[in-house]
């Protein structure tokens, strides 16, 4: 899939969604997107960034680590703590 750097020029249909989360010893290390991509948590975020992966935004830990977060709304069942976990 071609990444845009323009978010407004991609549609939702052509936006990956995380799949299942990626741990190693407990820690988020990727994601599953539901093309069948993994990619590394760096990289996620990257393509959150440039709006590439849908229902989700980048935040700033308390340690200055930029990471994921599920956009709110009132179905848990889509949060990303709610999705399968890949242990590595």
């Amino acid at each position: 899939m071609k990444l845009s750097d323009n978010e407004d020029s991609q549609s939702n249909a052509e936006k990956s969604s995380i799949k299942a989360i990626i741990k190693h010893s407990g820690e988020i290390t990727g994601y599953e997107l539901s093309n069948g991509e993994r990619i590394t948590k760096e990289r996620g975020v990257e393509l959150a960034k440039d709006g590439s992966i849908s229902g989700v935004s980048v935040s700033t830990s308390r340690k200055g680590e930029e990471y994921l977060r599920s956009l709110r709304d009132d179905d848990e069942s889509n949060n990303l703590s709610a999705l399968p976990v890949v242990e590595e």
